[in-house]
Formats: C-alpha cells, structure tokens, sequence
C-alpha cells in the first residue's frame, strides 16, 4: 500500500502531534508537529523536519545544534490522528540541552527536575 499524507487526521490548524523515540533505548525524547509537507519531508529526507508552531515554519532537527535525529522508523497510531518516529538521535534532543524534554516529574504536589542540562 501506497502511503498517502493526506489521509492522516490533522487538526483544524492542519497539524499532527509527533513523539521522537529513541530506536535502541526506547525513550521517549520529545513532542513536536508536523503539517503534511513536514510529513512527506521527513520520509523523502530520511531526517525528522517538524512544524514550527511559534515562528510558522519548518525546522530540521538538528539543522543548528547538530543533535540531528535520523528516522528509522515511522509509525501511525489506530486513528491515524498521532505519529511515532523511531529516531536514532544525536546529542540531546531537548532545546535546554536535556537527554530528552520530559526531564522535570510532578510527584506529591511537588515540582521535580529528573535531569541537568549536558555540558559540553
């Protein structure tokens, strides 16, 4: 079967919501938006290319820090209405400079930063 970018469930501002996990550990590094360009993108390229909701426009992973994410595999979910890129990342996927951008935990009403910024 053909895969066809037009037959996934966008929202009314025409956009997807897109987990990056990583393909060898499983975590789950980050959430971001695709439109249908930045789907089609990403699969010709082969590199995660997102929307950027804020400046409306769009960004390649990576195109400025180099923590680039390669995709390895890219999965629809039931209702074809969210996405799951398996990614094979490359430094910190977060902009903060985080392993990942789900570093702080909300536990007994108390606010938890899991993780510091990589130096380097």
């Amino acid at each position: 079967m053909t895969f066809d970018a037009t037959n996934l469930v966008y929202n009314d501002a025409g956009l997807i919501p897109v987990i990056a996990q990583d393909n060898k550990t499983k975590e789950v590094l980050m959430l971001a938006w695709m439109n249908s360009d930045a789907v089609l993108r990403t699969l010709s390229s082969g590199e995660a290319t997102f929307w950027s909701r804020s400046r409306k426009a769009f960004w390649v992973k990576g195109e400025t820090s180099g923590h680039t994410q390669k995709l390895i595999d890219f999965r629809l979910d039931c209702d074809r209405d969210c996405l799951l890129m398996l990614v094979e990342q490359v430094g910190p996927a977060c902009h903060t400079n985080r392993k990942n951008c789900f570093y702080r935990s909300f536990i007994s009403g108390n606010e938890i930063e899991l993780m510091a910024p990589i130096s380097g």
